[in-house]
């Protein structure tokens, strides 16, 4: 009886069309599903050729993209080699393979070794075949020949358990591999090789035959078992005159004599060949499943906390805990290893890039902390963010991150100390988070006195030169060529005229380019330092002799008040911080024309100087969860909230598919001080901005700062706090919640849910919290939860926790304040109308003058950012708890256009801080080991 034979054309396409069917199954669950291979061939060997438009073929046919890499023969090994990182780093690219052979000149094993083993879908790097011969391990791929080869057996429905098979050929490629998957298959198995001796008599035992060795039909037909079947590898050229090519194509195994007794065998060709493109196949949309599988996991591993009683202090709690590698963390968040940098073992950068991979995602929940009007006994903003963030990811199993800025170095050695939450809820490790961290706010400095230089400069120059030399400087030529930059287009364009040849300019248009004019006292621009000094705020330059006597009057800001901070902070992308950097006036011309960084010249150099800065960064929190720490605009001056872009990627990467079994994670943002500043620069400004919709507001309280507010004895700095505070007092206590309830009036005004946090401290009573819970619902929050996280860490905010995913599943009607069509006087009209309380704005004549230039000038419909003080809803920081029937002065509007807002000056509001008669740097130094000491 003839041998049934195995029809590998027929079941590879079996495969094929399954592999088809998976992936349009995927697909609809999962529309941005797309398995993706790359080729790379080396060379234009036409069986090469040949081979590779075979798989491209397949995979149009399956629905797999290709990718095809044609590098020429005298490539050389590093360059492919590089080439292949670039695979490996793409997250769009599932699997990698490398057309073989390749050129002599490169070695082929360490080519094989370079790409990932979690993209090789050839199935040769070592460690996939280390895996696939042992039996406790699991290779992510098998090689392609030998899963086709066990796919052929399974076809003839053999039992291969306990049977005998024989493998003749050791290759990596073949033999070796078929041998271990056989054995994988329970057969009992015999390797054979060149050197094997009898081989005649070992496959006559033999149920099953691999033949993998190369030689023309070194198998006879009589050595075969009846009934046994054969996979025959060989593919032998043979002279043959009736065909037209000259040759016929013969296997390892003597197949018409074969044939007879056995009971299956492969045919040559047809057989073994159509199965390794087809399993290829297989193996991409498997690792297209398996990156799908993993980009779907979010399992951050808790770190535990060690309570003790009393709280040590706060350097003391943070230098007690290991925090985890950083790049454990990126890994744990989901993040490719091209989409973070790593600076040192606890800090990293997240790229840009983590946008474009998870742009089909929806977003996750989005919650902002603000807090009452503060007082000098502090609300506790950054430690309940940092606790609720805690106990959603630690306690309660949900993907959660914390979004906080970065603190100035100013109040961390000034009168403030550190910025990284308190007790057992902190970010960590708390000296680097406070000191430096990656250079972003000394890259904003730098930015930032750039231009300052460039400004005076270019007025030093227009004002020694001719209009024809400043032309000829800033066009010189260059090897006989006359060009303009870049950035000089945005210039010309700006001025209308179209010509781009610089030596086409009339010489009216040659003064109009070159000369500024700027007008000296318009300038608004100052320099910055990240350090309090008083003694800066008003300074005079060009006092050189060399400066031809431009002196005049100017003064330093603190780096977190310099309009690049806020830039950073409300930046989309590069581009656009590029757009925005570009867009920032500086001053006015001597016609009233506003003058701006592109017009000098230097938006392209700023957007170089913060090209690193513009990148989130990663720290964590002391229960190991993620915190994004970037920018920290000033809180009074701008808006004084945490970047977009942290935003933006922590909704991302907290965010889901759509499709069941991944449900949404949370993103906790901070915002500066009361809910009065922070929360609505947040709301009409940053998510103005951004376009992201908040799901809930919680405003933390405590118990102390309510009672100031309600009238209780004035706290002295270095005298004990009156018993009014350490002991119940509903009284003081009842008249402050007022302030509270005006702040959940105001938030409810958004249409979000409003929460209060109540910061509770050990000398708190249960009536204490009682009235305030009562009294907050009545104001309208939909909840208000007594929380100790300064003492128990993410515990002590699980019932907060719990109070925010019912708030965020809460419908919500999210609109703002006022519309950017209204004029400038009625925007901030209604801001200090609906939200302070005012019974008007006063405008003064500077006020009115700036609010028609900034109309005339076009940037009448900006938002309204407000300066004023933190201390009171009034203008007043005297004006505690709702003071009412009163009138805001606004003595000046500046405007930051390249941040996109204008900001109007309540009263005297400082931009460069002073120290205090004892600085925090007191108590900050090193110890013996070399650990900082003296934070908190």
């Amino acid at each position: 009886m003839s041998a049934k034979i195995i029809d590998g054309k027929a079941i590879a396409q079996s495969v094929r069309n399954r592999v088809k069917e998976d992936i349009a199954a995927t697909k609809a669950n999962f529309p941005f599903y797309n398995p993706h291979l790359a080729i790379v061939q080396v060379g234009n060997r036409q069986d090469s050729s040949i081979y590779v438009k075979m798989k491209d073929k397949a995979a149009q046919e399956v629905g797999i993209q290709i990718t095809m890499e044609k590098l020429p023969e005298s490539v050389s090994q590093s360059e492919l080699l590089q080439k292949v990182k670039q695979l490996n780093d793409d997250y769009r690219i599932h699997g990698i393979l490398v057309q073989m052979p390749l050129p002599d000149h490169i070695d082929e094993t360490t080519v094989v070794e370079t790409i990932s083993y979690e993209k090789d879908v050839d199935g040769f790097h070592a460690i996939n075949i280390g895996n696939m011969s042992k039996r406790t391990a699991e290779p992510l791929f098998l090689p392609c020949t030998p899963k086709g080869i066990i796919e052929l057996l399974k076809s003839t429905g053999i039992d291969m358990c306990g049977k005998r098979a024989v493998v003749i050929g050791r290759s990596d490629i073949v033999g070796a591999p078929v041998a271990s998957l056989l054995t994988s298959e329970d057969a009992t198995v015999t390797l054979c090789h060149s050197k094997t001796e009898n081989l005649e008599s070992i496959v006559r035992d033999a149920d099953i035959i691999v033949a993998a060795v190369g030689k023309t039909e070194l198998v006879k037909g009589d050595w075969v078992k009846p009934g046994a079947v054969i996979i025959d590898v060989g593919t032998n050229a043979v002279p043959d005159a009736t065909k037209k090519s000259g040759t016929r194509w013969v296997g390892d195994v003597e197949f018409e004599k074969a044939k007879e007794v056995a009971g299956a065998i492969t045919p040559v060709p047809g057989g073994v060949g159509p199965m390794t493109v087809a399993m290829l196949m297989e193996n991409t949309n498997n690792s297209a499943k398996r990156w799908l599988a993993l980009s779907r996991q979010r399992s951050i591993t808790p770190l535990p906390l060690h309570l003790k009683t009393p709280v040590p202090s706060d350097i003391d709690i943070a230098r007690a805990q290991t925090p985890k590698m950083i790049d454990l963390l990126c890994k744990e968040l989901g993040l490719m290893p091209t989409e973070y940098e790593l600076y040192g073992t606890s800090k990293a950068k997240i790229d840009l890039s983590v946008l474009e991979r998870l742009q089909h995602r929806k977003d996750g929940r989005y919650v902002v902390v603000t807090g009452i009007t503060p007082t000098p006994l502090g609300e506790g903003k950054s430690t309940t963010t940092i606790g609720l963030v805690q106990a959603l990811a630690s306690h309660l199993n949900k993907s959660a991150f914390a979004c906080v800025r970065q603190p100035s170095q100013g109040p961390t050695f000034g009168i403030k100390g550190g910025a990284a939450g308190g007790g057992y809820s902190q970010v960590i490790p708390m000296d680097d988070f406070n000191l430096h961290l990656t250079g972003d706010l000394h890259a904003v400095t730098a930015a930032n006195n750039l231009l300052a230089a460039a400004i005076d400069a270019r007025m030093f120059h227009e004002n020694t030169q001719s209009d024809k030399a400043l032309f000829n400087r800033l066009c010189p030529v260059r090897k006989g060529q006359r060009s303009f930059a870049p950035v000089m287009l945005k210039r010309l364009e700006k001025l209308g005229i179209s010509k781009t040849n610089p030596n086409d300019l009339t010489e009216e248009e040659v003064r109009r380019f070159a000369r500024l004019d700027i007008d000296p006292t318009t300038i608004t621009w100052q320099r910055v330092l990240d350090t309090n000094d008083r003694f800066l705020r008003s300074i005079t330059v060009g006092q050189a002799t060399t400066e031809k006597g431009q002196e005049r009057q100017t003064g330093f800001d603190i780096t977190v008040a310099s309009e690049v901070m806020a830039v950073l902070a409300l930046a989309t992308d590069l581009q656009d911080m590029r757009q925005r950097l570009g867009k920032m006036v500086i001053a006015s011309s001597k016609q009233g024309e506003p003058i701006t960084a592109d017009d000098i010249g230097i938006g392209g150099a700023l957007t170089v100087l913060m090209k690193d800065a513009i990148k989130p960064n990663l720290m964590q929190t002391l229960e190991g969860t993620p915190v994004l720490v970037h920018a920290g605009p000033f809180a009074n001056i701008a808006h004084g909230n945490s970047s977009v872009l942290a935003d933006k990627i922590a909704l991302k990467l907290a965010g889901t598919d759509g499709v069941e079994g991944m449900e949404p994670g949370y993103v906790v943002t901070e915002a500066g001080f009361g809910a009065d500043m922070g929360m609505e620069k947040f709301f009409d400004i940053k998510c103005r901005v951004s376009g992201l919709i908040p799901d809930a507001v919680v405003i933390v309280a405590t118990v102390r700062a309510l009672k100031m507010h309600g009238g209780a004895p004035e706290v002295v700095a270095g005298k004990p706090l009156p018993d009014a505070y350490t002991e119940e007092n509903l009284e003081f206590l009842e008249k402050g919640c007022s302030n509270l309830a005006k702040h959940i009036e105001n938030a409810k005004k958004f249409g979000v849910s409003v929460l209060v946090a109540i910061n509770r401290f050990t000398s708190d009573t249960d009536a204490e919290m009682a009235m305030i819970r009562k009294l907050s619902l009545a104001a309208g929050a939909d909840d208000a939860v007594a929380c100790d996280h300064w003492a128990r860490g993410g515990l002590g905010a699980v019932d907060l926790g719990k109070a925010v995913i019912n708030a965020c599943a809460k419908d919500k009607h999210f609109k703002f304040l006022y519309d950017l069509d209204s004029s400038i006087e009625d925007k901030i009209n209604v801001i200090c109308k609906e939200i302070y309380g005012a019974d008007g704005v006063e405008l003064s004549d500077l006020a009115k003058e700036k609010i028609a230039t900034y109309t005339q000038q076009g940037f009448g419909d900006l938002p309204i950012c407000m300066a004023k003080t933190q201390y009171s809803f009034s203008h007043d920081p005297n004006l505690k708890n709702v003071p009412t029937g009163f009138t805001v002065p606004i003595r000046d509007i500046r405007a930051s256009v390249g941040a996109g807002f204008l900001y109007p000056l309540v009263g005297s509001m400082q931009t460069m801080p002073g120290l205090p008669t004892r600085p925090c740097f007191y108590d900050v130094d090193l110890d013996e080991s070399g650990q900082v000491t003296g934070l908190f």
